[in-house]
C-alpha cells in the first residue's frame, strides 16, 4: 500500500508505540480472564479437606458452588452497556484501568471475605467483580479503535485478546499447584490480584487512550494511526455528542452482528461449560482434575489466534481479498468448522477419549479466527461508538451464556447418554450455522453514516440561544 511504503520511509512501520499499547491491552486482559476463572480452579481445593489440610475448607454442596460461579456474570451483563458509554466520555484508558484494579482488589479480599461471611460474601464478591469487568471488552474495544491502524485492526484486536486464552491458560495450568504448596489455596487470590494491581500501576503511567495523548509516541507514527482512522477521529474522540441509540437498532449489519454474537457465545460456552461433564460421563475421563487436560483447548486457540493473524497479514500485505470478503472468510473458518467438528464429535464411540480430545481442541482452537471475523466488526462499523456497540453485543451474548447452561439441563436428564448430548450438540452447531451464515448474507464493514453524528451544543451555545428565545 503507499500509505505503508510512505510510512517506512519514516522509519516507523515496524514496533511502535501502538504495539506496547496493543501489549499493555493483551497484558490486562490476560489478567482480566486469570481474574475471571480463579474461583473455578480453586472452589475444588476450597471445598477439598484433603488437597491442603492447613487451610479452611467449606462444606458447599453443588448448588452452592453453581451460584458462586455464576454470580459473577450477573454483575457482568449489566455494565457492558454503560461501559461502553463511559469508555467513550472518560477514555478507554480510565475504564479499562479501574475495571481491572476494582477486580483485583476484590479478587485479594476473597480469601477474607470467605472467612468472614461464607460463601454469601463471596457471591457479593463475585458480582462485584463481573460489574467491574464489565467495562473491560468495550474498553479494549474503544482503545483499539483509537490505536489500531485500519489495516491491522484485525490483527490488533487478535492480539489484545488473545491475553484472554492466555491468563486462561497459566491459570488453570498453575493452580492446582499453588493449592497445594504451603501457600495454600487463598494464594491463588492473592496472586492473580496482586499481578492485576501491578499491572493497574504500570498502564497508569505508560497507557493512553489515543495517539494524541501519548507522551512516547514520535510525531510520524501519530500521523500515521490518525490517517489510517480518519482525520480528526481523535481529537473528536470525547466530544459530546448525543448516541444514537434508535439508529443502532435500525441498522441491519448491526442487528446481525448481535446474532452472530450471541450465537458463538451460545455454542463457546456450551462447550466450554458442559464438556468436563460430558467427558467425564461419557467417556469416564475427569479433564477437570486434569490440569493439561483442562488448558489444552484455552492454548490451542491462544496459539491459534497467532496462526490466523500471520495468514491475515499476509493476505493484507498481498491485497488478496478485500476486508468485507476477509471478515467473512475467518468468521466462516470460525463457525463453520467448529460446526462440524461438534457434529462429529456427538458420534465418537465412548471407548476412543483420544479422539474427542482431539475434536474437543480443534473446535475450540478453530473459534480463534473470529477474532479477524465478526468480534472487531463493531470497529469496523463505528471507530466512534465501536466500545458502545461492543458493550451492547456482548451483553446480549453473555445472556446467551447464561441460558445456554440451562437448556443442557432441561435436555440432559441421563448424563451417561450419548443421545442426549448429541442434540446438544446440534443445537450450538445450528446455532454456528445461522448466526455466521447471517453474517456473510448481512454483514457490512462500511463505516455507518450515524458514526459522525453532530456534536451537542455547548452550555455556553444553549444559554445563548435561551437568552434570544426569551426576547
Amino acid at each position: 500500500m503507499p500509505k505503508n511504503r510512505r510510512f517506512d520511509e519514516a522509519g516507523c512501520l515496524g514496533l511502535g508505540v501502538r504495539h506496547f499499547q496493543a501489549f499493555l491491552i493483551f497484558a490486562g486482559l490476560s489478567v482480566a480472564y486469570s481474574l475471571r476463572v480463579n474461583l473455578s480452579v480453586a472452589i475444588v481445593a476450597m471445598t477439598d479437606k484433603d488437597t491442603n489440610p492447613d487451610f479452611d475448607a467449606y462444606d458447599w454442596n453443588e448448588q452452592t458452588k453453581s451460584l458462586l460461579l455464576s454470580s459473577f456474570f450477573w454483575g457482568y451483563v449489566v455494565t457492558q452497556v454503560p461501559g461502553g458509554a463511559l469508555a467513550r466520555k472518560f477514555g478507554g484508558k480510565t475504564t479499562l484501568l479501574c475495571g481491572i484494579l476494582f477486580c483485583s482488589i476484590f479478587a485479594i479480599l476473597t480469601p477474607i471475605f470467605a472467612q468472614i461471611g461464607d460463601w454469601k460474601l463471596v457471591c457479593a464478591l463475585r458480582v462485584a467483580q463481573g460489574l467491574s469487568q464489565g467495562m473491560v471488552f468495550p474498553s479494549t474495544h474503544t482503545l483499539l479503535s483509537q490505536w489500531a491502524p485500519i489495516e491491522d485492526r484485525g490483527n490488533f484486536g487478535t492480539y489484545c485478546y488473545s491475553g484472554s486464552q492466555f491468563g486462561t491458560v497459566v491459570m488453570m495450568a498453575s493452580s492446582g499447584v499453588i493449592a497445594s504448596s504451603a501457600l495454600g489455596w487463598p494464594s491463588i487470590f492473592y496472586l492473580s490480584g496482586g499481578v492485576g494491581v501491578v499491572w493497574a500501576i504500570v498502564w497508569f503511567f505508560w497507557g493512553a487512550s489515543t495517539p494524541a495523548q501519548c507522551k512516547m509516541i514520535s510525531p510520524e507514527e501519530k500521523k500515521f494511526i490518525e490517517q489510517s482512522i480518519g482525520v480528526g477521529h481523535s481529537d473528536e474522540q470525547h466530544a459530546p455528542v448525543r448516541t444514537p441509540w434508535v439508529k443502532f437498532f435500525t441498522t441491519p449489519a448491526f442487528l446481525v452482528l448481535i446474532l452472530t454474537h450471541s450465537t458463538h457465545n451460545w455454542g463457546f460456552w456450551t462447550l466450554l461449560t458442559e464438556i468436563p461433564t460430558y467427558m467425564k460421563n461419557v467417556f469416564h475421563m475427569d479433564i477437570k482434575s486434569n490440569a493439561v487436560l483442562s488448558a489444552l483447548p484455552y492454548l490451542a486457540m491462544f496459539l491459534m489466534c497467532f496462526v490466523f493473524s500471520s495468514i491475515s497479514s499476509v493476505l493484507n500485505r498481498n491485497q488478496c481479498i478485500p476486508l468485507p470478503v476477509s471478515r467473512k472468510l475467518f468468521n466462516s473458518i470460525g463457525h463453520w468448522v467448529p460446526m462440524v467438528t461438534l457434529i462429529a464429535l456427538g458420534y465418537v464411540s465412548s471407548d476412543d477419549s483420544t479422539l474427542a480430545i482431539v475434536l474437543l481442541t480443534v473446535t475450540v482452537g478453530i473459534n480463534a479466527s473470529t477474532y479477524l471475523g465478526f468480534q472487531v466488526n463493531h470497529i469496523d462499523l463505528s471507530p466512534n461508538f465501536a466500545g458502545v456497540l461492543m458493550g451492547i453485543t456482548n451483553c446480549a451474548a453473555n445472556i446467551m451464556s447464561i441460558i445456554a447452561p440451562l437448556i443442557v439441563g432441561f435436555i440432559v436428564t441421563d448424563e451417561h447418554d450419548p443421545d442426549q448430548w448429541r442434540i446438544i450438540f446440534f443445537i450450538a452447531s445450528g446455532f454456528y450455522l445461522i448466526g455466521n451464515l447471517l453474517f456473510v448474507i448481512f454483514g457490512s464493514t462500511e463505516v455507518q453514516p450515524w458514526n459522525d453524528p453532530q456534536p451537542l451544543p455547548s452550555k455556553e451555545k444553549r444559554n445563548s440561544t435561551q437568552l434570544e428565545s426569551q426576547h
